[in-house]
């Protein structure tokens, strides 16, 4: 299975990281990365059969896990993604893995051009 452009392209950037390197949970190493329903075969069994389908991409770390679902594809080959949480409700749902990494960190986001608001009538 051919994984998601975003996530492929993290992976060829950061086999991973550890939380100490950035402000959100370790994102697993390719070696450590599997489906959620042989990782965490608990927390598919709570949540149920969708979430036992996807690819477990980071470690569970007080409640929260990040997880990506090859049943939700967009027509570029993003992966919907998942932000998984005991402390909200439910699944938050992402387009793609870069829609969740941007998401849970908005400094990853690219800073908009600003539009000049001063003229040069000199």
């Amino acid at each position: 299975m051919r994984l998601p452009p975003s996530y492929r392209e993290f992976l060829q950037v950061s086999n991973g990281w550890d939380e100490e390197s950035r402000s959100c949970l370790r994102l697993l190493p390719v070696a450590e990365v599997g489906w959620t329903r042989d990782i965490d075969p608990e927390l598919a069994e709570i949540w149920g059969e969708p979430v036992g389908d996807t690819l477990y991409i980071s470690e569970y770390i007080e409640g929260q896990v990040c997880l990506l679902n090859p049943r939700v594809v967009e027509p570029d080959g993003e992966w919907q993604a998942f932000d998984l949480a005991s402390w909200h409700p439910g699944v938050i749902e992402y387009r793609s893995f870069w829609d969740l990494m941007t998401g849970m960190n908005p400094e990853f986001a690219p800073e908009e051009s600003a539009s000049s608001t001063t003229s040069d009538s000199g």
